[in-house]
């Protein structure tokens, strides 16, 4: 048994609730059960309901026996004063009181329940797939599937979007500084993320800017202070940019900001994803003339925004993948699935965070109509749908089939899910 269950029972009222009765005797009738409430609190906030004859209005609190409320010693906290009803599985003869030492009235509800919906709740808990329905989720119907999807999604923009905030304020709500480390943090792809966002974080972009006419300088600094630049005996091309490197890391005091070379991943990587390229890449499409925040939530054209991304590095990288290593055939340029992973996993987010910074929705409505141009990702989570017949066709389903995955499948939280939901009821 979980609260979850419980919470679920309360909800949707999927109990027998005629001639309702607290343990303590009285009379119970629900006008409303309230709303659940996502915050610390009692789990549910505008509850109405009839106690005897006396209309109550407030929280209610759900635990799995009554002694739970002694052991999280809500009887101290004043914040659990407005409780109206406690619902418990578990019956037991405890009376529980609040802060001032009031009565509360506590609800048993195993005795009310259908045993074959907890039947059907404990077989979704026992599966030990990564997708506890498998067997079940085609049964729903397709709508429900749909409606949990599009919620997913939304949650999804949001968490990915509060994300963009915080680094909004550590840059002094400085949009271009946001969109540098935002893109930065992507341009590591997963694997080198981490110390592609701090090496953002270690070169301001007001620095890069003023180089932005010079590549050569633009890589200096960047692999330099990526602690790239090590090698015993470089190749020309190397050496220049060492002798750029000292000198503006003098100029710029970055010397101190210097990251060991040991930061970035290497291993299991294809040469076209080594971090040398990918930041040379990245030094490229940091010599765009114009603002480049303008340039990426200015339009919802993923057409547009892919020929921004899909950028060439300087000629060095035509015929390197690292330096001193030559190599026939090298695909320098930024490839197309890469460049929609950068519009996923940067400019949506972006565009999702400024809507709600300028109170414009329109800028995320942007953001999920880019999400529904852009074909859906390859990876593990989305072929797992796919083999159980749920179709993924667009970003905005691969990023939905995600959410609903890692946060709902993967915590097995069926009882929040609208899927779960509808195999239960």
């Amino acid at each position: 048994m979980s609260e979850e269950f419980i919470y679920f029972l309360w909800q949707f009222q999927y109990f027998r609730n005629t001639d309702l009765r607290t343990i303590e005797g009285e009379s119970l009738r629900v006008i409303h059960p309230g709303y659940r409430n996502p915050d610390a609190g009692p789990d549910f906030t505008h509850a109405r309901l009839f106690i005897g004859d006396v209309e109550w209005v407030g929280t209610v609190e759900a635990h799995i026996r009554a002694a739970d409320w002694l052991l999280h010693r809500h009887q101290y906290d004043r914040a659990y004063d407005n409780v109206i009803l406690h619902i418990v599985w578990e019956k037991e003869s405890i009376a529980l009181k609040r802060s001032d030492g009031s009565a509360i009235p506590t609800l048993c509800l195993s005795e009310r329940t259908d045993r074959a919906l907890l039947q059907r709740y404990q077989t979704l808990l026992a599966e030990s797939g990564d997708i506890p329905c498998a067997g079940q989720v085609t049964n729903v119907e397709p709508v429900r599937r749909t409606a949990m999807f599009d919620m997913a999604l939304l949650q999804r923009l949001e968490r990915k979007a509060a994300g963009v905030m915080a680094l909004f304020h550590s840059t002094d709500l400085d949009w271009e500084e946001t969109t540098y480390q935002l893109l930065a943090a992507a341009f590591g792809f997963q694997v080198n993320t981490e110390p592609f966002g701090q090496l953002s974080r270690q070169v301001p972009l007001k620095i890069l800017q003023k180089h932005r006419d010079n590549l050569l300088q633009m890589e200096a600094i960047l692999f330099g202070t990526a602690g790239l630049l090590g090698s015993e005996k470089p190749d020309e091309y190397e050496a220049e940019l060492q002798r750029e490197y000292r000198f503006l890391a003098t100029k710029y005091q970055l010397l101190t900001k210097k990251m060991p070379s040991y930061s970035w991943k290497w291993s299991k990587l294809r040469p076209a994803n080594f971090p040398t390229l990918r930041l040379a890449q990245f030094a490229r499409l940091l010599t765009f003339k114009n603002s480049l925040f303008s340039a990426l939530i200015q339009t919802d054209d993923s057409a547009v925004l892919l020929r921004h991304l899909k950028v060439t590095p300087g000629s060095y990288w035509q015929t390197h993948y690292r330096f001193g290593k030559t190599s026939d055939k090298v695909l320098a340029t930024l490839g197309h699935t890469a460049a929609e992973n950068l519009l996923i996993n940067a400019i949506v987010p972006l565009l999702t965070a400024y809507s709600h910074y300028k109170d414009q929705p329109d800028y995320r409505e942007r953001a999920i109509r880019l999400l529904e141009q852009v074909p859906a990702e390859n990876n593990r989570v989305t072929r797992i749908w796919e083999q159980l017949g749920i179709p993924i066709r667009t970003a905005f389903d691969s990023q939905a089939s995600i959410e609903v995955y890692k946060n709902y499948c993967q915590l097995k939280k069926c009882l929040s899910c609208q899927i779960g939901i509808s195999l239960l009821k």
